[in-house]
């Protein structure tokens, strides 16, 4: 494909890059990548990918914009409080470039259609705030074979982790089995630092990026920490035998979404 004017001057800072260049920005253009949750994470996975000129992004969540998510979620303005969040996001996306197409999906992601969901995309981002779907998205990815990236952000704490088939331990292996309802706190009980969200988001986005690419090394068999606090980042080594994952080790005892109860339809909120 050529470039248009208006792409040479938009895609110039990627086109100096050596491990993206012309090559790459190509690639990026004829990207798909989903990202399920427009809230605190996927606001600035979604914008940094739309402003990378992924072709294609496909956003879904169930939720409307309230004024208390705006302290975090930036694809949201003031305007949009009870718009529900997947149209806003479109929007936003839509205004800072015209190249993405932008699928809007206004929906609770659950067991029933996250196959359909993520088919014809080339990577995931898990962008939701609650541990039951974070274990849905796990699944169905690793089912499907799909690359995916893991976040999780609370008060000033993130982290993050990316699978991609073949080439490391999926969420499961680090973290087996869902805690005990309650057992952990969410951000609405203890708060969290919006600007934490942009760097875990960004992060996100980052992953993606390079997957598409092929540029350096994604956070394959590695959790990546940040306690913003004392601005320490940790590279946590994940377990490099995963043969006895329940669901993409030898010999998986998870192999049916349908029948599982860790993930209760509705899971996404």
């Amino acid at each position: 494909m050529s470039f248009t004017d208006e792409q040479m001057e938009r895609y110039s800072r990627h086109f100096v890059l050596d491990e993206i260049g012309f090559q790459g920005q190509r690639k990026l253009l004829n990207a798909k990548v989903l990202v399920i949750g427009a809230g605190g994470l996927g606001s600035p996975a979604a914008m940094y990918l739309a402003a990378a000129g992924v072709g294609m992004i496909g956003i879904a969540d169930a939720d409307e914009v309230d004024l208390s998510n705006l302290q975090r979620q930036i694809l949201h303005g003031t305007q949009d409080a009870g718009r529900a969040k997947v149209l806003s996001a479109k929007e936003t996306m839509n205004r800072m470039n015209p190249d993405v197409t932008v699928h809007a999906y206004r929906m609770l992601v659950n067991a029933d259609h996250i196959m359909d969901l993520i088919r014809d995309y080339d990577f995931i981002i898990d962008a939701t705030d609650n541990i039951p779907s974070k274990f849905l998205i796990n699944d169905a990815c690793v089912m499907a074979e799909k690359p995916f990236s893991h976040a999780g952000v609370i008060r000033f704490q993130g982290q993050l982790m990316t699978y991609v088939p073949g080439e490391g331990p999926c969420y499961r292996c680090v973290f087996r089995d869902p805690p005990p309802k309650n057992a952990v706190p969410t951000c609405k009980q203890v708060g969290v630092v919006g600007a934490m969200c942009g760097v875990i988001g960004s992060l996100q986005a980052m992953e993606a990026i390079k997957y598409i690419t092929g540029a350096g090394h994604l956070l394959t068999g590695t959790l990546l920490t940040c306690d913003a606090l004392d601005m320490r980042f940790r590279r946590v080594p994940l377990p490099e035998d995963t043969s006895d994952c329940p669901v993409c080790g030898t010999h998986p005892t998870i192999t049916d979404l349908k029948n599982s109860s860790v993930y209760p339809a509705g899971a996404l909120s």
